[in-house]
């Protein structure tokens, strides 16, 4: 007798609709599970055997033959073990197998038959929506997480006796809640230890104290925070270079509060990639803020763009999709770990192949780089006593390669810190409620101009957009045109600067970029003074 039903498999960020099947026949009792499994899903032979016995149902005792179709995709986890259950009780009789033809599960499965949760619900669940599947069972906790694909209904389960009762109309038994004031030990399936607040996926700030990082804490610094705002209104890559205490790392960390919210798409899209990744929060199924993510200058290039062993998983510019990746200390990270960063920056996704097969990740990310000027941070200090050579300097200098930084939009430097501003006489700057305001009307004035298009803000559109539709005030490029004979700005760069002034202008509610926009833009690009004011909102 064979019966079939479906779950899902995941291979990168995305979900891939895997039919589970069980057959039995006369003969020696053995359970054979094929399909391309890996090892935590071939142990799922003794989980189910054992939930199933602890559940009240009899195992069969016949030649037991579980396939998971399509064969030709790896199939990795433990998320496996509730639709191998049903298939087998299913192939036993035990319920009737019409019941859950057209239903999706996902659960691992305890020896005692309680199910737990794991990692991957919401993209798999997506998964099963575009495959035309209108039910889906997964664990209790996992439900919130579930319910956000529209047009499907979720049952949350506590343990496979219950879902038993549903599936065969009987009286659903009680299953004792956790303790409470204790730790949910079940939710341990949802995160991956080492992921929390320390681990660079949160501002410093943000411990859960009650206190949020606010642009009004940065003393001083307008040029920074300027420059800060621009980036935030157009989603423009930035490099802050100065000595150290200056403030660099304190303007990265309240740059995810300037972005706007997340919409309900790019939502979607952050939670899945978080949920894979075993970073998303319990309890909090839904990601609405812009993602914040520092990795430590240690970091390997497999774990900035991602990688491991099988199937591929989110790295550093996944993890800061549709939010900030903030690289502290920049020229201390490797040199082939910073040009891996080339490719997503462009394209806004990476292309992961390994041998198990070739994932794309999305990598749509605002991208912050912090610099000293020198080993010691002292060089461009007056009598600071900088003791690096000049040969040290200018290799240390030389590890952000050209090609890394023609794609940064924005470079400022940051200077140090004077008495007034520091002790809080010169006032207190905006706010970050004030500048998120201004950001979001220019974001919402760069959505109405590239409405029909399939962009949304000033750093995605085309160069050839830029240069043939969406045209300046006369004469307005004049002064790019020259910094572009003299080799100041390249092909790249040109582009980068329109874009930039693009947003210059929707800050400060123009229709169109005239010179003192592009003037300022190409200020923040080449640093050199070019006469007008910095403020982005003012003239």
């Amino acid at each position: 007798m064979g019966f079939a039903r479906a779950c899902l498999a995941l291979v990168g960020v995305e979900g891939v609709v895997v039919e589970v099947q069980a057959d039995l026949e006369p003969g020696v009792a053995a359970f054979t599970l094929v399909g391309l499994p890996d090892k935590s899903l071939v142990e799922s032979r003794d989980r189910v055997r054992a939930a199933v016995v602890n559940s009240g149902a009899e195992w069969p005792q016949k030649k037991l033959t579980v396939g998971l179709s399509p064969a030709s995709v790896p199939k990795s986890g433990s998320g496996f073990d509730l639709a191998v259950a049903c298939a087998v009780l299913g192939a036993a009789e035990r319920i009737d197998p019409a019941m859950v033809a057209d239903v999706v599960m996902i659960g691992e499965l305890g020896l005692d038959g309680r199910v737990r949760p794991v990692r991957g619900v919401l993209p798999a669940v997506l998964a099963a929506a575009e495959a035309g599947y209108e039910q889906v069972v997964v664990p209790e906790q996992t439900a919130g997480e579930a319910a956000l694909v529209p047009g499907i209904s979720v049952l949350g389960v506590r343990s496979l006796r219950q879902l038993i009762a549903v599936l065969c109309d009987e009286p659903v038994p009680d299953e004792p809640a956790h303790g409470q004031g204790r730790p949910d030990a079940m939710l341990a399936g949802l995160m991956i230890p080492g992921t929390g607040l320390g681990a660079g996926l949160a501002p410093a700030a943000a411990r859960g104290d009650g206190h949020r990082p606010d642009l009004a804490d940065v003393a001083g610094q307008l040029r920074p925070r300027q420059a800060l705002e621009v980036a935030a209104a157009g989603g423009h890559h930035l490099l802050l270079s100065g000595p150290p205490g200056a403030g660099k790392t304190m303007l990265a960390e309240r740059l995810s509060a300037v972005l706007p919210p997340l919409t309900r798409q790019e939502s979607l899209e952050v939670t899945a990639i978080h949920s894979v990744a075993g970073i998303l929060p319990p309890g909090e199924p839904l990601v609405s803020r812009a993602p914040y993510c520092a990795p430590h200058h240690s970091a390997t290039m497999q774990s900035l763009v991602g990688g491991g062993n099988g199937i591929p998983r989110p790295g550093a510019v996944s993890l800061a999709h549709r939010g900030v990746l903030f690289l502290d200390e920049a020229p201390e990270f490797s040199g082939k770990a910073l040009d891996a960063l080339r490719q997503p920056l462009e394209s806004g996704h990476v292309v992961v192949a390994r041998a198990a097969g070739v994932v794309r990740l999305p990598a749509r990310f605002l991208m912050v780089l912090a610099a000293n000027p020198c080993p010691c941070g002292r060089h461009t200090l007056t009598g600071a006593g900088c003791e690096c050579p000049p040969s040290v300097v200018r290799r240390y200098q030389a590890r952000l390669s050209g090609p890394l930084l023609d794609r940064v939009d924005l470079r400022v430097e940051v200077e140090p810190v004077d008495r007034a501003d520091l002790l809080g006489q010169g006032g207190r700057g905006e706010s970050t409620e004030v500048v998120a305001a201004r950001v979001r009307d220019a974001r919402a004035r760069a959505a109405e101009r590239l409405a029909g298009t399939p962009w949304t803000t000033n750093s995605e559109v085309p160069g050839h957009e830029l240069r043939t539709r969406l045209l300046m005030a006369p004469g307005a490029l004049a002064a790019a045109e020259r910094d572009l004979e003299r080799g100041i700005l390249t092909a790249r760069g040109l582009d980068r600067v329109l874009r930039v002034a693009w947003t210059v202008a929707d800050l400060r509610g123009a229709d169109r970029p005239d010179a003192s926009d592009v003037a300022v833009a190409l200020e923040l690009r080449t640093g050199i003074q070019r006469g007008v004011p910095m403020g982005a909102g003012e003239r």
